[in-house]
């Protein structure tokens, strides 16, 4: 699975290298579309992270009620903290993606 990822992600980023080698020409658009490539990209990666870190909390935090009942108000608790603290990270990520996006054009 980690191979199969890190060969699919160089290859990708191979093919959007070669667009810039052989370009004809030195204009803005082809920068642009690059830039809107790897915004699309960054923040794709950001929401699948969080996805799974919010799956694995919520896992982990119903395992944990499950095995100890008395200690659900402290589970939910330090669930809720965790899940606004890894939502937080995906929203400064779409903030960066945003000020990349505006500022490129």
């Amino acid at each position: 699975m980690r191979k199969t990822l890190l060969t699919t992600l160089t290859t990708l980023m191979f093919l959007a290298m070669a667009t810039i080698a052989f370009a004809a020409d030195g204009d803005a658009a082809s920068g642009f579309g690059l830039a809107a490539a790897g915004i699309t990209l960054g923040i794709g990666l950001a929401a699948a992270g969080g996805g799974i870190g919010q799956g694995l909390a919520i896992r982990g935090a119903c395992e944990g009620t499950a095995r100890n009942p008395d200690a659900s108000g402290k589970i939910s608790q330090a669930l809720i903290l965790g899940l606004a603290f890894v939502e937080s990270l995906v929203i400064y990520a779409l903030l960066v993606a945003l000020i990349l996006l505006f500022v490129k054009m």
